[in-house]
């Protein structure tokens, strides 16, 4: 093959350019690796007032030994008020907080001497836990004068119990349930604990415990499956989880809890399934109406493009991380639509601090928002056209514009927000339990940990104490009827213990 010159010139031109882009991509995953692991997770941008120019640096040398009169010019910017910090030193205890007063009388004798007042000190003091056996005692009457095997016995009935034929009362049930899932100690550090306070209990009978009781709450969990479905605006993610795989012994398999977040009612739904395609989701979500709010998955978007009844709402977080982590020397590219973002941001931040209902937040959207969202759309479209395919800002523009009617969608109606934080809140919980119990022992038991994991969730969200609820919900739960059902969830407003 022949080629000229100027060919061959053009053609290893076209290759170092391509060569060059890939090392800078490669580079910046690199960057993306170490920062996931070391650097500060905060997606924070600065972004200066429009009235505030930049200061430019004079590069010229500077003479040392001419007098120069500096001129000064005065530089003003907003920032966020720092709060005000809490000065422990001067702690104060609740009143209701029980008091244990100790005496301390001098040494010296006291005798025809009065007492002109005292000095009181208070310490902040707790009593470790301990173990007690509660017994349960039932009189047992029979009429006067007959005969034993023949009279009638008159006794109280038991109480219902969570865990009818275990030697376990709810409180110490609550305390094993909250320990694990609400503060991530897995279950051999709780024997440990426990061994200390003199009670030794075996692996197999705590766990026993623990999935009878999340037994009884499933009938609560498919409760709440009924109430996130009937909701009208719910938020998506997912999360992993490590399975032991019982077909591959010493090995983990990769699962997923999808997390559904109902945002008016604050219910918070996890479901665990062994992958992340588009069936795994879909078992939820099929026959779902309303409101649908996640990142760009493609499995939200399939599910949503299957029926006209799911309006799919797209994360603007998720379009500013793209931005954010774009490589270092594209910051001038990227500072311009990051400072836009902010903008935004700062109308949804006015609306809250001003307790603006959704009527009055939908018109604020539409007045203020949706000008900042052309300039967006506008700078998208001219930049897409300048910039090389793998350039990281060019890949950033790209999801913006694949997703530009979902990102747009949430000013169209004043009860969607911005983003998807409030279900990527919920879903934090998980991440802290990875790094302690590091895995579930098997598919059943990553359902199970959904279970509970939905309803401290919502407990979280609604402000409800979960020790409390949880303690006379499993209390109730015997005796509750499914038609009584959502009387128990804790819903703000409606759940009073």
């Amino acid at each position: 093959m022949n080629l000229e010159k100027e060919q061959i010139v053009d053609l290893f031109l076209e290759f170092h350019t391509m060569a060059f882009a890939r090392i800078n991509e490669l580079e910046h995953q690199v960057k993306l690796l170490q920062k996931a692991l070391y650097g500060n997770k905060k997606e924070t941008h600065q972004s200066l007032p429009s009235s505030q120019t930049q200061l430019s640096f004079i590069e010229d040398a500077v003479v040392l030994e001419e007098s120069v009169e500096e001129e000064y010019e005065q530089v003003t910017y907003k920032r966020k008020k720092k709060k005000d910090r809490v000065d422990f030193s001067k702690l104060s205890f609740p009143a209701e907080l029980e008091r244990v007063e100790t005496v301390i009388e001098p040494e010296e004798k006291t005798e025809g001497m009065v007492k002109i007042g005292e000095e009181r000190t208070e310490l902040l003091a707790i009593v470790p836990e301990k173990f007690y056996v509660k017994v349960i005692v039932r009189p047992k009457y029979k009429m006067e004068n007959e005969n034993t095997e023949t009279s009638t016995i008159v006794i109280a009935a038991l109480p219902s119990r969570a865990i009818a034929s275990g030697k376990i009362d709810t409180s110490f049930l609550v305390r094993i349930l909250c320990d694990k899932y609400l503060d991530h100690l897995p279950l051999y550090r709780q024997l440990k604990r426990y061994e200390r306070l003199g009670m030794k209990l075996s692996d197999a009978t705590i766990g026993h415990w623990v999935h009878q009781g999340i037994r009884l709450l499933q009938y609560l969990y498919e409760e709440l499956i009924k109430q996130v479905k009937n909701s009208t605006y719910i938020q998506a993610d997912e999360t992993t989880i490590k399975v032991l795989d019982p077909d591959k012994p010493g090995t983990t398999h990769r699962g997923y809890y999808w997390v559904y977040h109902a945002v008016e009612s604050g219910l918070v739904l996890y479901e665990y399934h062994d992958g992340r395609g588009k069936n795994a989701g879909g078992k939820f979500i099929r026959g779902y109406k309303g409101y649908l709010q996640s990142d760009g998955l493609q499995a939200y978007k399939s599910l949503s493009a299957e029926s006209d009844e799911i309006i799919h709402v797209c994360c603007m977080a998720h379009a500013r991380r793209k931005f954010f982590e774009a490589e270092d020397g594209e910051r001038k590219q990227t500072t311009w639509m990051l400072n836009k973002i902010q903008e935004l941001y700062e109308i949804e931040r006015y609306a809250r601090e001003h307790h603006y209902t959704a009527h009055q937040r939908f018109v604020l959207r539409q007045q203020k928002a949706l000008p900042i969202l052309d300039e967006m759309k506008k700078w998208c479209d001219e930049k897409s056209l300048q910039l090389w395919p793998t350039n990281t800002v060019n890949k950033a523009i790209v999801y913006m514009l694949n997703h530009w009617s979902q990102l747009h969608r949430y000013c169209s109606d004043g009860r969607l927000e911005i983003d998807n934080n409030g279900v990527e809140n919920a879903i934090r919980p998980v991440a802290l339990g990875r790094k302690n119990y590091l895995f579930a022992g098997s598919h059943d038991a990553a359902q199970r940990s959904a279970i509970i994991y939905s309803l401290l969730a919502t407990c979280k969200k609604n402000n409800i104490e979960p020790y409390a609820w949880l303690e006379k919900t499993l209390n109730a739960l015997p005796d509750t009827t499914t038609s009584q059902l959502h009387k128990l969830l804790p819903i703000k407003n409606q759940y009073a213990l």
